[in-house]
């Protein structure tokens, strides 16, 4: 609640299938394309805050003519940065050179950022590094043209020591072990020996060096490419790529973990990290947009031609769940639906908790991305109320009087907003010691609304760490004096570290993890931690393949709702008067609710790639021996 859950980048792709006069002369501009790229980033800036990134291909220019335009930001408005500094660079043009307003040639031949193809991206800063040099899009340079590589991704690889000494042993000399870096130049590398071998084949062809230029670049097999570089990629990922003679790909996972949806009509190809972002933009339907599949690469090649190739062969399909549960936009017609789902489905151990006192109990929630979920939760308790309120009918038919029916029919759930965010303080500091004091101010509490026969009943997205809840939101709401709070996660308990782009890295930080061990404390099993400690640690230099994710035996000793009993205290404290309970949605519940989003790994331990055991291993001992650092 409140815990400054991360997630980790967002992607925009367009590409003009038209000359730019075309766009001119329909929509009144050339700059069609970045107006509709600023529209694309600002509908995703819900996925990264930290820094933005934009960056544009000219098609078909002379040589000499500049052709790739980058601007990158990290400020602390980085989407609205971004488009000024294009925005004062296209002003300061049109204004210095007039005679360009009508003439979209020498706009395209003079002005940067003015073009056919487009690449976005936000991003919240990983590692805690939000230096501009870790801002999206990365650039590998080449003076041929097939050779420069710009690259955006939404996504974390947990084998990048190993791709960076693959990197070593192809001869490079990567800047750094970092997995965007590592990922571009290993896409760089069988670019290079892709140009090569179609220059050759030029060569032997009777090209000359000028005339081999075009047929190389209309001859580059980008699947192939990425084939090669893709063969050992341990992640989840949606990467998003350009080649400097205006080739593009988008591909993604074969596990389906990290989204990229994309349209295609006459006029434009579009890929974003959300469906309702490309519906909302360019006005199309929901039918309209589709989903990249698994271990495929949608393909834009200079001509204007459109492929789907897989690139790799797609296992189980695991999408990330959080997705669903909170990280994409609530606008999305299937999220909205699955969001009211969820708190639909978690109704029974709501009503368990209160001992189906609804009368005496308020709905609420906290944040504003939980309230979809709130609506779900609200209808089912309806229900609940309505079938109450037929049954006694039924019963007391023939004993009713108006009186009674019109009181009895009065009776409604009772909904309040209790707590109110104050808009101009943030909530996304990272550090615990800073946010603590910050969130307990960042809401204002209703009072009035609560007697102290009350319960208070507060549905949120999910728990993570718990410490915000603790020193701040059940203290805020103990202010009204309920006679119970009863907090209710819409995702179940997250027990295992995220690998693949949410920034959950340490098992320690995790409320549900020091919940099992303090209960395997009080019940005289810790030995439990030192055995999952050594079969971690024998299967240390074993290969990701044969690994085992063991840290489950922490958690297998006890039912769900003791870890959640166990939470609970924890989270309470002695000056807290109202009894605190806590509710978590079931695994089972969350599948029925989204059922295209199976990826439940934080929740299960079931990782859908081989490095995801290694990771959840490694954490386990980066907690027993007692380092701060991260698993992967």
């Amino acid at each position: 609640m409140s815990d400054a859950l991360k997630h980790e980048c967002g992607i925009a792709l367009v590409r003009l299938l038209k000359p730019l006069e075309y766009y001119k002369e329909k929509y009144g501009t050339a700059f069609y394309g970045i107006q509709k790229m600023y529209l694309m980033m600002e509908k995703q800036h819900n996925r990264g805050q930290d820094g933005a990134g934009f960056a544009s291909i000219k098609l078909d220019v002379e040589p000499g003519e500049r052709y790739i335009s980058r601007v990158r930001s990290n400020h602390s408005q980085p989407i609205q940065d971004v488009f000024k500094q294009i925005n004062e660079r296209i002003n300061e043009e049109m204004t210095t050179h007039p005679e360009y307003a009508n003439d979209v040639a020498q706009q395209k031949a003079n002005i940067p950022y003015i073009g056919e193809l487009f690449l976005g991206h936000v991003r919240y800063g990983t590692f805690g590094k939000n230096s501009i040099e870790s801002v999206h899009p990365f650039l590998r340079q080449s003076n041929w043209m097939h050779r420069n590589l710009i690259l955006a991704g939404n996504f974390n690889m947990t084998n990048v020591k190993e791709l960076f000494e693959n990197l070593v042993e192809l001869g490079q000399h990567p800047k750094e072990m970092a997995d965007t870096v590592t990922v571009m130049e290993k896409i760089g590398h069988f670019l290079d020996k892709e140009v090569m071998q179609l220059y050759q084949d030029c060569k032997q062809e009777g090209y000359s060096k000028r005339e081999a230029s075009p047929v190389i670049a209309d001859r580059l097999d980008i699947g192939k490419i990425l084939a090669r570089s893709a063969k050992n990629l341990d992640g989840g990922y949606a990467m998003a790529g350009l080649l400097g003679h205006g080739d593009a790909f988008v591909f993604r996972d074969p596990a389906g973990i990290r989204p990229a949806y994309y349209y295609q009509d006459d006029e434009v190809v579009v890929v974003a990290s959300e469906r309702p972002v490309i519906q909302t933009v360019f006005n199309v339907p929901f039918e309209s947009v589709q989903e990249i599949d698994p271990g495929n690469a949608l393909i834009i090649k200079k001509s204007g031609k459109v492929t789907m190739e897989q690139i790799l062969e797609p296992t189980v399909k695991k999408a990330c769940s959080f997705e669903r549960i909170y990280f994409s936009r609530g606008s999305d017609a299937e999220i909205y639906q699955e969001r009211k789902n969820l708190g639909k489905l978690i109704l029974p151990a709501v009503l368990e908790s209160i001992d189906s006192d609804t009368d005496n109990t308020v709905f609420s929630y906290i944040p504003n991305t939980a309230e979809t979920s709130f609506y779900g939760l609200v209808e089912a308790a309806q229900d609940f109320l309505n079938q109450r309120k037929n049954n006694y009918i039924l019963a007391n038919r023939n004993t009713l009087t108006a009186e009674t029916l019109q009181e009895l029919l009065a009776v409604k759930i009772r909904t309040e907003k209790v707590a109110i965010k104050d808009a101009k303080l943030r909530t996304f500091i990272t550090e615990d010691s800073s946010r603590d004091d910050l969130v307990a101010h960042v809401y204002d509490v209703t009072y009035g609304v609560i007697k102290p026969t009350d319960n208070l009943v507060i549905i949120d997205d999910s728990i993570v760490r718990g410490t915000t809840l603790k020193m701040s939101i059940i203290k805020m709401m103990d202010r009204l004096k309920p006679k119970r709070i009863v907090i209710v996660s819409s995702a179940p308990q997250i027990r295992y570290p995220d690998c693949y782009g949410i920034d959950m890295a340490k098992l320690e930080g995790l409320v549900a993890f020091r919940a099992a061990l303090a209960l395997l404390k009080e019940r005289n099993l810790y030995h439990i931690v030192d055995e999952v400690y050594t079969k971690c640690k024998a299967q240390e230099n074993y290969l990701d393949s044969d690994v085992v994710n063991y840290v489950t035996a922490i958690y297998d000793q006890f039912t769900p709702e003791e870890i959640s009993d166990k939470i609970a205290e924890m989270l309470s404290s002695p000056e807290i008067n109202a009894e605190v309970k806590i509710i978590f949605q079931k695994v089972e519940d969350l599948h029925i609710a989204c059922p295209k989003n199976l990826g439940d790994w934080y929740f299960t331990g079931d990782y859908p790639t081989p490095g995801g055991n290694r990771v959840v291993n490694r954490a386990f001992m980066n907690f027993y021996e007692g380092k701060d650092a991260r698993a992967y």
